[in-house]
């Protein structure tokens, strides 16, 4: 038996039936550009970055590039369809996926069950099959759903189930990414919906704001897995964060089975950056194809641990340290016991550090 060590640091859609697009066995890798440029969209910015996700390595680590918000005009064209801005995106859309597609990539786009998208743009309540059938003659693989500018009238299921059903009837396969912020508690209910669903608010690039995504999502491992869906924790967002802080957060995101978007700007890596994200071991534990998402074991203060079982019998572990004084990050001992993480007393296994690689030791302990 095997433990694998991923990090030292520190309702009315009747019965739960998942949604069955063929869409759910892994969660999603790639790129998302909101967290990086938010409003600041355009087409030559996309295509730099659909060539950067090549000569980087990282279509190799996440196939999904997502335009986010504010890639369409204010106002929808004769006849009622979404278009794109004229100044933004000049070649249209669906010439934008057919360069993200010829790059050997797939093509993410957003929109919103409210009115309007949060950027005032317009949104797709009550126009769900026919925007539903234009992203489908886009070419788009994935659509990011948000929730702003509702109606109170339309009940949150209601909607989002209405561009489900108006996508499976396009006949291409989309994945269908959920971003209600976890108001609604969606574990409960977007197993029947969608692929995957944001379980908090957005994320903000600081320690806490991890931390505080973390600690609402102990709990909510059981509502996801390859025939159900997967908990959103929402993208990257590493600017304000030490190396250290960003090898943790990508190891737990990796260990609870949480989509791996990236929100970071591209063009401005460090080689340490880079290399968290390309670390082919960690990623592996987020597509490991028993698919059961990790969860909090034990914590103690600022000491915490993570597990979750991984097919073929093996263990993925996360030890990390909280500390949030950002002058010094003092050292600090965590004991796990073998039970914690769903192993036997006594029991000979082997330790791998998937960051360092390359370096098995044998450990038989309580």
């Amino acid at each position: 038996m095997r433990v694998v060590l991923l990090c030292l640091l520190g309702c009315a859609l009747g019965p739960a039936l998942a949604l069955d697009n063929g869409l759910n066995a892994k969660p999603a890798l790639g790129f998302n550009t909101w967290n990086a440029f938010y409003r600041e969209i355009h087409e030559d910015l996309v295509k730099e970055h659909a060539d950067l996700m090549v000569s980087l390595g990282l279509r190799d680590a996440g196939q999904y590039l997502v335009l986010d918000d504010c890639w369409s005009e204010r106002s929808r064209e004769e006849g009622e369809r979404l278009q794109a801005s004229k100044e933004k995106f000049p070649s249209g859309m669906k010439a934008m996926g057919d360069y993200i597609h010829a790059k050997g990539l797939k093509y993410g786009i957003y929109s919103d069950a409210g009115t309007l998208t949060c950027a005032k743009y317009p949104g797709s309540l009550d126009h769900e099959e026919l925007d539903a059938q234009t992203f489908a003659g886009w070419g788009v693989d994935y659509l990011k759903y948000d929730n702003c500018h509702v109606r109170r009238d339309r009940w949150v299921i209601d909607r989002y189930a209405a561009m489900r059903d108006a996508l499976n009837a396009t006949g291409r396969p989309i994945v269908y990414s959920l971003c209600e912020w976890g108001v609604m508690e969606p574990h409960l209910w977007a197993p029947q919906v969608g692929n995957s669903w944001r379980t908090t608010e957005d994320i903000r690039p600081w320690w806490d704001s991890i931390v505080k995504t973390l600690d609402y999502n102990v709990g909510l491992s059981r509502f996801a897995g390859p025939h159900l869906g997967w908990n959103d924790l929402d993208m990257g967002n590493d600017t304000g964060l030490s190396h250290a802080e960003q090898r943790t957060h990508f190891a737990l995101w990796a260990l609870l089975k949480s989509p791996l978007m990236i929100g970071h700007d591209l063009r401005d890596f460090s080689k340490t950056s880079l290399g968290i994200l390309l670390a082919k071991e960690v990623i592996a534990i987020n597509q490991d194809d028993l698919g059961v998402a990790g969860d909090l074991v034990w914590r103690q203060g600022t000491k915490r641990v993570y597990a979750g079982p991984l097919a073929g019998g093996g263990r993925a572990v996360v030890l990390a340290n909280f500390q949030t004084t950002y002058s010094q990050y003092p050292a600090t001992n965590i004991t796990v016991f073998w039970t914690q993480v769903g192993l036997q007393p006594g029991q000979r296994v082997a330790v791998r550090d998937l960051y360092a690689g390359g370096c098995t030791t044998w450990w038989c302990c309580a």
